[in-house]
């Protein structure tokens, strides 16, 4: 039997280590890739690096920033995409007024500490809200992240945010999605909330079931990868 190409977009920071934890529990069937944004700083940029290089048709798993770019996959060749994967990830494009000045305002606070005291520095105070509670206190799990977020640097965490600060708003996308599609989310997120992958699901029009993952936060490939990936299996049978 054909294995089946699936390709996973890592988030901010993000590479290969994000996904790996949930690897093994995945079929066996699946040819498993995860995509490097390289230097890019649009999420546009990425999802066309993704394009260029990925088969035909595959299947598309993003978490985070890398949920966007799977959505800028989606604009721009949705009939590449078998099925798609959204987790711990978001839709809309930065908001105007005091919302859009606060988002701003923390990102810029996390770019001063990798500029002034170092990609270390920045990833002790990124990791806090990014996992469950009481994940924070296992010190070997915690630094798998921060190693993970050190081997990026401060350029490649500009750029990132950047892509970032300039995203789309996707709602159109959204409610264009007609292939088989998964929505994630960690159940102590609170920077994609289960609430706002409800609001995706309800925009897309199969309105698919929002798996919550519990007890998760963000990093929920790695906190939770057994339960994480069995859902990818359901969603890949």
């Amino acid at each position: 039997m054909a294995k089946i190409p699936l390709l996973l977009v890592p988030g901010l920071m993000c590479d290969h280590t994000s996904w790996a934890p949930m690897l093994p529990f995945l079929d066996s069937r699946i040819a498993h890739t995860t995509v490097d944004h390289g230097n890019a700083d649009s999420l546009v940029v990425m999802a066309e690096r993704i394009l260029k290089n990925a088969p035909a048709v595959f299947d598309l798993a993003g978490h985070s920033m890398g949920g966007r770019v799977a959505l800028e996959v989606m604009r721009l060749a949705p009939q590449r995409v078998r099925r798609l994967a959204l987790l711990g990830t978001g839709y809309r494009a930065k908001e105007s007024g005091e919302a859009g000045a606060e988002e701003l305002r923390k990102r810029q606070v996390l770019l001063a500490i990798a500029r002034t005291q170092g990609v270390r520095a920045m990833a002790i105070e990124w990791v806090k809200p990014m996992v469950a509670p009481s994940r924070l206190s296992d010190t070997a799990f915690v630094e798998q992240i921060i190693a993970m977020i050190c081997r990026k640097s401060e350029d490649v965490f500009k750029r990132q945010i950047k892509a970032l600060l300039d995203r789309p708003d996707a709602s159109d996308v959204l409610s264009q999605v007609q292939t088989l599609t998964l929505v994630m989310a960690g159940a102590f997120d609170s920077w994609a909330t289960p609430a706002q992958h409800q609001e995706i699901a309800n925009l897309i029009p199969a309105k698919p079931e929002v798996a919550v993952i519990g007890p998760s936060g963000h990093m929920m490939m790695m906190e939770e990868p057994q339960l994480v990936a069995q859902h990818f299996n359901q969603w890949l049978a």
